[in-house]
């Protein structure tokens, strides 16, 4: 049963709007989840959002920017509501959010001159004028009074399908999207009857706002996801946003406004305005978005890196929200609710803000690796329902605290043996950028459930051979990481690594060399902390694209960063050699495209390539377990139970995970670990 002090928080006060009571005030906004099976929410993408409705969300909003016609094709992995075809899926969708008390809404929308004109049936964008969007690069034409009615009866069609599907409501998106490119004096230079004025580039959009009303009448929640200030020189303003808002409330067409702050039509103005990650404080927008539901009577929802409960409480408490979005949030964890209302609110698994769920992977998780793979993989650890082991974990990183978590979570008795003085191996190299210190976080957790599981952390413990063999473990996870790859470097004795960089003091004045062989964050964080010293920086990679590993929202930031310190990289070029001359450094790089050689002098070379694995114990260990050594990687990639029919003996099992294997990320080495322990 809920905790009675918890039942008093205002996160957990139901809300009512028209016919509809939403149990709670916390609501996950729509968006693109990339679970769509040729655009319809078919089984991958109706559990991804049925986790969050066990996990006791009020309102769980679905298809970020779902199409309603084939001028707005499937541009960034959206759903398909322009379709008969998709009624069935959102009735299956309905009826298991509604069977574990969850609100279910869709958003629709025309993405007008923000499609791309190659995808989908390759037809041309079209927008209220001639214009182009950069980010997405198409050519729109101007629509003419046709395009107009039927982009506007398309739009009532398809919150036809929602409501016939039995969802709750449905809103549409201003912001980049048609609608908004109508309203933005910005992108809507017509001077017919839908341009010029205010009151003419509000036309179309409350045109489709009263057609929608007239096909799904009253009984059926319509929102309206709307901008209240694009931020952007000759944009709308503020007080525009507020005039806009009038007409469409005075309408009678709408129930309320899901509110949004910024431009959505660059890398930059998407990262920082929409949906900002750890490079932006928590809850940017908040008094923004508060000033505007002072100014309106419908109820105001918003959602822009609120991933703290303390935030969300202060927003409802204070009246200045009527839901708060946890979007990112409950991707992290779709329990918080659950939690909250246990009691638990210390349990929630935080969002670090890393935007890996905005990547081409979207919506996996850096954090939690069940989401987005919940038909395989549970976010509720089971309980082993076999004998319990005795499980050792060497290596204290991401990778070995949550296999140590996941076996602790199963029963097991589970000891971690760290080496170094505290926990988190290269994420505490991480932490050191100046706007990734939130990335913490995934090992703060990670500790704190191991002391709540009872599990035995060992700091400053090297172990070797012996030391493993004389704990009797029945199990063994190696997850020693790894150490920086430079031996392959003709004169690798002269280089520094970006460890040395991000665990040192850098001395100012120097001239340095930087070469980033990974596009990850350890090659522009060793720039960072060399400017801030003072060092002269030259930075080299071998990828054609900045930072280019990294999900778009952390990518744009780190330009960002790189432009204001005055750092411009050449790409497309490879380490060759390092040779000292006198008391410099030469550095020989041969371009990728052209296979010129250039020599450049600096007093230091630094070098990023990933690691190399750490993986000694692990090989001496393996003579000695039953299995050998060896993983099954299609039991692995299954997340089924390792085989046992090839154990020789009454031994340890012993298996290695992240770093260890080989260089990869913190989403890949706690995958690993889950899928691997899952089954222990």
């Amino acid at each position: 049963m809920p905790d009675t002090a918890a039942t008093k928080d205002p996160l957990l006060q139901p809300l009512t709007i028209k016919h509809l009571t939403i149990r709670n005030r916390i609501m996950s906004t729509s968006h693109a989840c990339g679970l769509h099976d040729n655009g319809m929410p078919a089984e991958r993408y109706q559990a991804y959002h049925e986790e969050k409705a066990k996990g006791g969300i009020g309102l769980s909003m679905f298809g970020g920017s779902s199409n309603i016609a084939s001028d707005s094709p499937n541009t960034f992995q959206q759903l398909n509501v322009g379709v008969d075809e998709v009624i069935p899926h959102l009735q299956r969708f309905s009826e298991r959010m509604h069977r574990h008390g969850a609100a279910l809404m869709c958003q629709i929308t025309h993405l007008g001159r923000r499609g791309d004109s190659y995808s989908g049936d390759w037809l041309p964008m079209i927008a209220p004028s001639h214009t182009r969007e950069t980010l997405h690069r198409a050519f729109a034409r101007e629509m003419d009074r046709d395009d107009i009615d039927r982009v506007v009866k398309a739009f009532g069609d398809a919150a036809w399908r929602c409501k016939e599907g039995g969802l709750d409501g449905i809103e549409t998106l201003a912001g980049g999207h048609l609608i908004g490119q109508f309203l933005s004096p910005a992108t809507n230079k017509r001077t017919d009857e839908f341009g010029g004025s205010l009151e003419n580039r509000c036309r179309f959009g409350l045109m489709v706002y009263e057609e929608i009303r007239r096909r799904v009448g009253d009984d059926f929640l319509v929102g309206f996801r709307f901008v209240i200030d694009e931020g952007l020189a000759g944009g709308l303003t503020h007080e525009d946003c507020l005039a806009i808002a009038e007409m469409f409330q005075e309408s009678g067409t709408l129930d309320f406004f899901n509110a949004i702050y910024g431009r959505m039509d660059t890398a930059l103005s998407l990262a920082k305005d929409n949906m900002p990650g750890m490079a932006m404080p928590i809850a940017p927008w908040l008094e923004k978005a508060a000033k505007f539901k002072r100014a309106v009577k419908l109820p105001v929802f918003h959602a822009a890196r609120i991933s703290d409960l303390a935030t969300a409480r202060y927003a409802i408490s204070e009246g200045l929200l009527d839901m708060v979005g946890m979007t990112r949030a409950h991707i992290a964890d779709p329990y918080i609710v659950k939690k909250l209302e246990a009691g638990e609110a210390d349990r929630v698994r935080p969002c670090v803000g890393a935007t890996h769920c905005m990547s081409e992977h979207r919506p996996t998780c850096l954090h939690n690796p069940s989401t987005g793979r919940e038909t395989r993989l549970p976010h509720v650890i089971p309980k082993t329902d076999g004998p319990t082991k005795r499980v050792v974990v060497v290596g204290g990183g991401p990778a070995g605290l949550e296999a140590a978590r996941v076996c602790a979570e199963r029963g097991h008795d589970v000891s971690l043996y760290e080496a170094a003085a505290q926990l988190g191996g290269q994420v505490q190299l991480a932490k050191t950028a100046s706007w990734r210190g939130d990335i913490v976080g995934v090992v703060d957790w990670r500790a704190q459930e191991l002391d709540r599981l009872g599990v035995q952390v060992h700091l400053n413990r090297y172990m070797e051979m012996a030391d493993v063999a004389a704990l009797k473990p029945d199990v063994v996870v190696i997850a020693t990481g790894g150490v920086p790859d430079t031996d392959w470097i003709p004169g690798a004795e002269h280089i520094t690594t970006s460890w040395d960089v991000l665990t040192d003091t850098p001395t100012g004045g120097e001239e340095v060399v930087v070469w980033d062989g990974t596009g990850r964050h350890a090659a522009p964080t060793a720039v960072e902390r060399l400017r801030q010293a003072g060092a002269t920086v030259a930075l080299y990679s071998i990828d054609d694209m900045r930072i280019q590993e990294q999900a778009y929202g952390e990518r744009v930031f780190w330009k960002k960063r790189l432009y204001e310190l005055k750092v411009d990289p050449k790409m497309d070029r490879r380490l060759m050699d390092v040779r000292r001359d006198g008391n410099r450094l030469i550095a020989r790089f041969e371009n990728e495209i052209t296979t010129e050689v250039e020599e450049v002098s600096a007093d230091r070379v630094v070098v990023e390539h990933g690691t190399l694995p750490m993986d000694q114990l692990y090989q001496d260990l393996r003579a000695g377990a039953t299995n050998g050594g060896r993983m099954d990687l299609d039991a692995l990639a299954a997340a089924a139970a390792q085989p046992s029919e090839e154990d020789h003996g009454d031994g340890y099992r012993v298996y290695r995970i992240g770093d260890c294997v080989t260089s990869r990320n913190i989403a890949a080495a706690t995958y690993d670990a889950l899928r691997l322990c899952l089954k222990l």
